[in-house]
């Protein structure tokens, strides 16, 4: 069952390309902001690394400026491939001497998708966080979800994510974070 299970001494947030221009196409961008927030906030209470990539911000735009506040310049990467899993994250990742990847972003079935299968195959253990990801059509983002899961992901969604990074109640902690799914 360790496959299954969140630890906040082993898991990396990973956001990937929620970026302003890619979200104003995206049908529930209200919904993956606001579950973005919540992990981000929840992985700064928990002092999870946060990893996160801006595909061509040139073109595409930075990050969504709510996001981008919280998580500083520091964790953001820029790229040019689909992937995620750059050499520069790559490195970031095997520095941080974690396998799990809590993971999100745009668009599912490609950049998300992409870093998903070089996250698996470099030997990560990947949970998608299903209601913190989006695509412009549904069944591009199902689809995205099917071969994430057919690969060997857990999808997750945001509240399950964050109880199992918990793991109990009646902290200060526990009492900050489940405000944030009220």
């Amino acid at each position: 069952m360790q496959k299954f299970t969140l630890d906040r001494d082993d898991t990396v947030l990973f956001v990937v390309d929620l970026q302003d221009r890619l979200l104003a196409v995206m049908e529930y961008k209200d919904q993956v902001i606001k579950n973005n927030l919540t992990l981000i906030t929840t992985a700064q209470e928990l002092n999870l690394p946060v990893i996160a990539t801006e595909q061509y911000p040139k073109g595409l735009g930075r990050t969504a400026p709510e996001l981008l506040d919280l998580l500083g310049e520091d964790s953001i990467f820029t790229k040019n491939c689909f992937t995620a899993y750059t050499a520069e994250v790559a490195a970031k990742l095997k520095s941080l001497s974690r396998k799990k990847i809590l993971l999100s972003g745009s668009e599912t079935h490609i950049c998300v998708f992409q870093t998903a299968r070089d996250l698996i195959n470099a030997g990560y253990e990947v949970f998608l966080v299903r209601d913190a990801v989006c695509s412009r059509r549904q069944e591009n983002w199902r689809n995205g979800l099917d071969l994430m899961q057919s690969m060997g992901a857990v999808i997750t969604n945001t509240e399950t994510a964050l109880y199992d990074l918990l793991k109990v109640s009646g902290t200060p902690e526990f009492k900050k974070l489940s405000q944030l799914i009220k």
